[in-house]
């Protein structure tokens, strides 16, 4: 809008007019009423060429000298022409001629509500740390309007949120001053940036409004110590692994920034220098590695404390256990140990008598240290187990006998139940001690001897000879003769003790016992037959039997005269007879010959 004033050499008066800013060129600002305001005569405006002066090259305004219509020559800015100023005046200088004529015509452009409020920055970024306190004030530059007045910024608005408000403070002809309060303690770990929305309003009706995008980003500080990822960290790892081997990796974060949240990974200064050469850890990654030797049967578990430390200036730190259960593998072949009741069993020995108690120990563990006891099956042994855990009883399965053996070395064996099974075995040597359970053995049955009738008395007749399956003392044999039940003599050969006569007695048969030496001692009797060998030691003996004392003359030959028996002890061919002499003789019988007359 325009206000008009006017003034001129000759005689001045006012005119008011309006024309809203940046009317159109050609607009009519204000019709001059110059025979009424000026006592000019506008036909005569032509001809004394009536016109505006302006030193620009570009006049806003120029005059119709038809009708003497002041029009707008050009688009008109109130806030470039007359920038930060309440009143905005134009003077205008117009000219007549013949006679010449000066008037001064005062132009006000009257202000609309034609602009938008502008912040110097579209965007604007804040550091902030996260260890400020509430209160903590940050002004912010105001926004323009070229607009003035009640056209100009009038308030400030900030976008929702929890953390941060707005102040505004009235700076005069600086504007107004908007200031960013936080209002809330800020945690880069929760919320690590802001973006707020400033808002400027000014007064026009609808008003017009200008905005800024605050980015507040939240400086980070080391108030966040490293989190590992997990509560508990655990591992099974077999014993027999290589140096080298990747146990487990352990992971933390750390929910600072920069240095504040680079991790690096260690052993606790509790761990042991004996667990320092076994595991090492990588301080970059976080895995723990095998560096020396693992044994299950020396260690099954290791439990160590790993810390995490960040970078901060302030260093903090995070530790965590990490439990490591050592796997077994079946590198360990059973142990027996053996304990032998006494060097010797005796024979009688029921079945089921313990011989040695055997034990048996795998250092491994579950089916790796399950053991299986044996022996073999062609002794007269076997494994007998215990109500204690790998004990077992060597004990007798059947009857044993020295004297078809008396020595045993029994083989244990041992296996344990892994894939592959490791086995071991041990050898138990039992000797099988005598007992009396056997009685002599004469060498021959029957006994027949033959001895002859001429034999001196105390000749050696005959000797038995007897065994016994036993030893020692119970082998230890002595012979007796039997007479009546009783002993008559201990002999280990048989001499003549008498007359031995063939024709008085021809065999006999003697009793004799063979006994050993043991504590209760075993005998045996056996029937010695002895034959008497016969000896020509008996002259035959002749007897004659006569029939008559005489012959008479006239017998016939071959009348028996006499009768002669010849009689010899002897047997056999000993005992046989042959008669000569004078006559005739006749054998009649074993004994007899008849005495004939021929």
């Amino acid at each position: 809008l325009f206000r008009l004033y006017y003034s001129a050499l000759t005689p001045t008066g006012s005119l008011l007019g309006g024309l809203a800013r940046g009317r159109w060129i050609g607009s009519v600002v204000a019709v001059l009423l110059w025979s009424l305001d000026l006592g000019l005569d506008k036909r005569t405006l032509k001809d004394r060429k009536y016109r505006v002066v302006s030193s620009n090259m570009d006049p806003l305004f120029h005059v119709n000298q038809n009708d003497g219509i002041l029009y707008v020559s050009r688009k008109i800015d109130r806030e470039e022409i007359c920038e930060r100023t309440s009143t905005c005046i134009l003077n205008l200088k117009t000219v007549l001629e013949n006679p010449l004529e000066v008037h001064y015509i005062g132009v006000e452009v009257l202000d609309i509500n034609d602009h938008f409020p502008i912040f110097p920055e579209k965007e604007k970024t804040l550091e902030i740390s996260e260890s400020v306190l509430p209160g903590v004030r940050i002004p912010l530059k105001a926004s323009r309007d070229p607009d003035g007045g009640p056209f100009s910024v009038q308030h400030y608005k900030l976008s929702p949120n929890e953390y941060f408000r707005l102040e505004v403070k009235d700076k005069g002809d600086d504007g107004k001053i908007p200031i960013l309060i936080v209002q809330k303690p800020l945690d880069r770990e929760s919320v690590a940036s802001h973006s707020l929305v400033l808002t400027a309003v000014d007064g026009g009706k609808p008003p017009k409004s200008g905005e800024m995008h605050i980015v507040v980003n939240v400086v980070d500080i080391n108030d966040n110590a490293p989190v590992f990822a997990k509560d508990v960290y655990s591992v099974s790892l077999d014993e027999n692994s290589p140096v080298g081997t990747t146990v487990i990796q352990v992971n933390a974060t750390d929910l600072d920034e920069g240095p504040n949240g680079d991790v690096v990974y260690s052993f606790s200064n509790s761990v042991s220098n004996r667990l320092l050469k076994i595991f090492d850890i990588n301080p970059s990654t976080g895995e723990i590695i095998v560096k020396g030797l693992l044994d299950y049967e020396e260690k099954d578990k290791y439990e160590i404390e790993v810390e995490a430390s960040d970078k901060g200036l302030a260093i903090l730190t995070t530790e965590k256990g990490v439990i490591i259960k050592i796997a077994d593998m079946n590198d360990n072949a059973p142990e027996i140990e053996v304990t032998s009741f006494s060097s010797s069993i005796p024979e009688d020995s029921r079945p089921g008598t313990t011989v040695a108690l055997i034990s048996v120990n795998d250092l491994d563990s579950g089916l790796n240290g399950k053991v299986i006891c044996s022996v073999g099956e062609d002794v007269p042994f076997a494994l007998s187990p215990s109500i204690q855990d790998k004990i077992y009883s060597l004990v007798t399965k059947s009857p044993l006998d020295r004297e078809k053996q008396s020595h045993y070395d029994i083989t244990i064996t041992a296996k344990d139940t892994g894939q592959p099974p490791l086995s071991s075995e041990k050898t138990v040597s039992v000797v099988v001690s005598d007992v009396n359970d056997n009685s002599p053995e004469f060498s021959l049955s029957p006994y027949t001897f033959y001895v002859t009738e001429a034999n001196e008395p105390g000749a050696s007749v005959f000797s038995v000879q007897a065994f016994d399956r036993d030893e020692n003392e119970n082998a230890h044999i002595s012979y007796h003769i039997l007479r009546n039940g009783h002993d008559d003599n201990k002999l280990t050969s048989f001499l003549i003790v008498g007359v031995i006569d063939f024709e008085e007695k021809k065999s006999y048969e003697i009793d004799i016992q063979a006994s050993d030496k043991g504590s209760i001692p075993l005998s045996t009797d056996k029937t010695v037959i002895i034959k008497v060998v016969d000896l020509n030691d008996n002259p035959p003996e002749i007897e004659v039997t006569s029939f008559s004392k005489s012959v008479p003359e006239d017998s016939r030959t071959g009348t028996t005269v006499a009768l002669i028996s010849v009689t010899d002890l002897d047997s056999d061919l000993n005992g046989k007879c042959s008669l000569t002499g004078g006559g005739h003789l006749r054998r009649y019988g074993d004994r007899f010959w008849p005495f004939v007359q021929y």
